[in-house]
């Protein structure tokens, strides 16, 4: 296991959404914040994000565009000044005939979320922009350009086993776009721990076996420096103690567990790497406020809800609930034009 893939399994509930729309003349859209990340990618066209906090930016094709943490925006045709003026989300609808080609003004982008567990979400993740904008240009991001391309071809051709396809396209989407940024970064800690040799080594040993009977000696063995070296720059680095992350981390593997599985105590406790159900109970407490038993009866009842509450964008399902290939093109409603 890898950082990057932990801190995204860690906090990902449920499989993403997406859906492709079109939007033409003069249109602007609002989307509201959410409990998750959501994106866009500019397959055709040109259009304006203006986010609730920050400057406008400009997309164009070929562009994506990842709001880390679902922060409220507005999608328009031009730069969005009031976005009180802004449509609803929910008022999209399926053209009567979308039709094989765009017109001249019209944009087509592709846009989902992933509905995320933000109260144990990974530093990673959280020191992620409120918008990430990662423009096509030549030679750079070519795994998310890839990840790009096979996502149209899946949403145009609707081809045997899409149900499959396309939430794991997403899935591999999420992890191009938040890779694309660490690589281009100037700010951030996260992609200087990634970057630093000693620590990255230290990391890896961690999440590949979180269970192992960790000591610093044993962890800096691994890292192949001497225990102060790997103390003073996992600290510096990372914000806590190589032996206090890995307490972190157990706890919120023990979190996911207790959400995703319906392991015993006893089981998750061994997989994580505690001696007995007591002393992760204890531990589990103290970091989150509440009993393992809670927390999953807590999580249940939040998944219950999302699964009952209606959202958009969502990708249908079929009869017998799996995933089934998108709905026909969509399109943004029109605003009258400005005078």
């Amino acid at each position: 296991m890898d950082v990057v893939s932990d801190a995204i399994s860690a906090v990902r509930l449920g499989h993403p959404s997406s859906r492709r729309v079109r939007g033409g003349g003069s249109w602007s859209v609002r989307l509201e914040p959410y409990d998750g990340a959501g994106f866009h990618v500019v397959l055709k066209g040109r259009c304006w994000l203006k986010p609730d906090r920050g400057a406008p930016v400009s997309l164009g094709v070929g562009d994506a565009v990842l709001l880390p943490h679902g922060t409220g925006h507005v999608l328009a045709d031009a730069p969005v000044e009031a976005t009180d003026r802004a449509l609803p989300f929910d008022r999209w609808r399926e053209p009567a005939d979308p039709g094989p080609q765009l017109g001249p003004d019209e944009t087509e982008l592709l846009c989902g979320k992933y509905r995320l567990d933000c109260s144990r979400i990974h530093p990673l993740m959280t020191e992620l922009p409120e918008v990430v904008h990662l423009p096509s240009r030549v030679g750079t991001h070519l795994e998310l350009r890839a990840a790009i391309d096979l996502l149209a071809g899946e949403l145009d051709q609707r081809r045997p086993g899409a149900g499959i396809a396309l939430p794991n396209l997403l899935d591999l989407l999420l992890v191009y776009m938040i890779r694309s940024w660490m690589t281009e970064a100037t700010t951030g800690a996260w992609p200087r721990v990634l970057g630093d040799p000693v620590t990255a080594a230290a990391l890896r040993a961690l999440h590949t076996d979180p269970a192992a009977p960790w000591t610093i000696e044993r962890l800096a063995s691994e890292a192949g420096v001497s225990r102060p070296t790997l103390a003073r720059r996992f600290t510096t680095l990372v914000g806590r103690p190589p032996m206090a992350y890995l307490t972190w981390w157990r706890l919120i593997l023990a979190a996911t567990l207790l959400r995703d599985t319906p392991n015993t105590l006893a089981a998750i406790a061994e997989r994580v790497g505690y001696g007995s159900p007591y002393a992760l109970s204890h531990a589990f407490q103290r970091e989150f406020g509440t009993t393992p038993g809670r927390y999953r009866v807590q999580a249940a009842e939040r998944s219950d809800h999302h699964r009952t509450t209606p959202t958009a964008p969502t990708t249908p399902r079929s009869r017998h609930g799996a995933p089934t290939p998108p709905d026909p093109l969509h399109h943004l409603p029109r605003r009258p034009r400005r005078a």
